[in-house]
């Protein structure tokens, strides 16, 4: 035991830590030290990011597509869409009868005393008895040429159509060739925008409509979309009248054709007509009308 104390006594005592020592002397750095680059033949793939103003030619960049180019491409997509849907209303309704110019002229049965008369007048017109002693037009009611399931659903032909409308379905020549076009018509009461007066989008579409079944013929594949109309309205159309739409075709290039027509009062007893609007158009071919050749007639 004696000798335990002994031992002890000879370790010195602790009474204070000192910490001086652990306290760094200057401040931390650390370096860094630029890492040499591998040489070239161990590098399997170099990619060069850096451009030279050599690279970049602002004379290269391509130009935008005019707004005819993007309006015809866009009218192109409208018009596939529309002809695949109807192909398939078409095709799930069977086989639909198409009538052929001659039976559409019998096809139309008035609905009453009124639509009788009309039709009459419009048959036995002086403009209407010469067209068709000319062997160069052919008559027809287009309209009618439109299965009955699809002609409700026809804007001119079902819509617009009826007592009080386009009472009648218009009577119809065209030159052979596409050269031009002459048809009669009836407006009624319930068309006007004014009272009295005929409504201008209605003379606006009874043109386009026109004028286009007018140089159709004169393109590759018989078929159109319009590309631009410009109409100039003269003197107001009256409602509940006579009326006579005429059209020319002008210049056919490709699939491009222009034509100029006008909607004149139809003459009775040795009078002048009055035109009333004026139009000119530019209709184009899309470039898949070969492809849709086969179910276009169907809307002829």
């Amino acid at each position: 035991m004696a000798q335990v104390r002994s031992i002890l006594r000879e370790v010195p005592t602790v009474t204070s830590l000192d910490f001086s020592s652990l306290i760094l002397r200057r401040p931390f750095h650390r370096s860094y030290r630029p890492i040499r680059p591998l040489p070239g033949s161990l590098i399997p793939h170099r990619i060069s990011l850096e451009t030279s103003e050599s690279d970049f030619n602002p004379s290269e960049t391509p130009k935008p597509r005019s707004r005819l180019r993007r309006f015809i491409g866009a009218t192109t997509i409208a018009v596939v869409s529309f002809t695949a849907c109807f192909a398939y209303q078409f095709l799930k309704a069977g086989d639909l009868k198409m009538l052929s110019d001659l039976e559409s002229l019998s096809a139309f049965n008035p609905p009453d005393e009124q639509s009788r008369e009309i039709d009459e007048y419009l048959r036995d017109h002086a403009i209407a008895v010469a067209l068709r002693e000319d062997p160069a037009f052919t008559e027809s009611r287009p309209h009618l040429k439109i299965p009955e399931k699809f002609r409700q659903r026809n804007l001119t032909a079902g819509t617009l159509a009826g007592p009080n409308k386009i009472v009648v379905p218009p009577l119809i020549f065209s030159e052979e060739g596409g050269k031009s076009l002459v048809s009669l018509f009836y407006l009624g009461s319930d068309v006007s925008g004014h009272p009295g007066i005929v409504h201008g989008g209605l003379l606006a579409t009874i043109l386009d409509e026109g004028l286009a079944r007018c140089c159709f013929p004169a393109l590759p594949n018989k078929l159109g979309v319009t590309a631009n109309l410009n109409i100039d309205y003269r003197r107001p159309a009256m409602a509940e009248s006579y009326a006579v739409l005429r059209a020319k075709t002008t210049k056919v290039e490709g699939r491009k054709a222009w034509v100029e027509g006008w909607i004149e009062t139809l003459p009775k007893n040795g009078e002048e007509p009055v035109v009333l609007v004026e139009a000119k158009a530019l209709f184009i071919e899309p470039r898949e009308a070969a492809a849709m050749k086969g179910i276009n007639h169907v809307v002829d």
